[in-house]
């Protein structure tokens, strides 16, 4: 199983060990007590007061800071009396916020994980195809028009290959006579689907035809193609580390999930075969 890979195993354990904590430090139940008694503390404050220097760059003065105290304060007595009336029960919204707040740990846990190179180097050849350097082509092609006969393709293909004037063949066109080395999706964007997966196709230096475009019939001369590569991790390696951290934090996700799941009977409609 993928989750017992490392370093996906070491996720998962600290994934744990972080939601315990917070098992134990927040409490089931509140008694009346605790809950008609609001505190802030110096650490309280000192979080206001660089949650306002982080916005504004500079530190709150003192009327200011009295003010996130107070409006601190305000905050919680309105959730609490909110959750007394039960206000935080059955609505989506806060349900969902909840939701992200765990998913927000969760990518928390896999963000603070900093990866070896090897493991960076195996997510990379697993996902080769997606770091893929595109296929780059570079040519020459001269228009001939929507339907040439097969004399007039014919002639015109010799006189290319013969280097003789050109000057008077083709048809009317606003395409490129020629292309510097572009990939393959530029060169479609230009020249319709499919043409570049025809002159990628044909021997380089060498006049071709007849090939064709979205607009009609061509005749190419195929300057150089740079196939696709896979860059060395130490080119991508930013990219690579970003995207093995989110495929990470979706399995930790999932196996977290499932995890405290276990904890709960879940009783629900079996719908696999409703669809249609």
């Amino acid at each position: 199983m993928r989750v017992l890979k490392e370093p996906l195993l070491h996720f998962f354990l600290i994934g744990a060990a972080i939601f315990v904590w917070f098992h134990i430090v927040a409490p089931e139940s509140e008694s009346v007590e605790d809950f008609e008694k609001i505190t802030l503390d110096e650490n309280d404050v000192a979080l206001l007061s660089a949650r306002f220097e982080a916005q504004w760059k500079r530190p709150p003065s003192d009327a200011e800071l009295k003010a996130l105290v107070d409006a601190s304060i305000r905050e919680e007595v309105l959730v609490r009396e909110a959750r007394q009336l039960g206000l935080d029960r059955g609505d989506p919204l806060i349900r969902t916020r909840l939701s992200q707040k765990m998913d927000y740990l969760t990518e928390a846990i896999a963000t603070s994980i900093v990866p070896n190179d090897e493991d960076l180097e195996v997510f990379l050849q697993e996902n080769a195809e997606r770091y893929a350097t595109p296929v780059m082509v570079a040519f020459n092609q001269v228009f001939l028009g929507e339907e040439p006969g097969e004399a007039e393709i014919e002639k015109a293909l010799a006189s290319l290959r013969a280097k003789q004037d050109i000057s008077d063949l083709g048809g009317s066109t606003l395409l490129p006579a020629s292309m510097p080395l572009s990939a393959t999706r530029v060169v479609e964007s230009v020249f319709g689907g499919g043409f570049s997966k025809s002159i990628t196709e044909v021997e380089t230096g060498q006049w071709t035809g007849p090939i064709r475009s979205g607009y009609g019939i061509h005749l190419v001369e195929v300057v150089a193609v740079e196939p696709s590569r896979t860059p060395p991790l130490a080119e991508i390696h930013n990219t690579v580390l970003r995207d093995w951290r989110r495929a990470m934090s979706e399995d930790l996700a999932q196996a977290q999930y499932q995890s405290l799941a276990e904890k709960y009977e879940i009783v629900a409609p079996d719908l696999s075969g409703s669809a249609k």
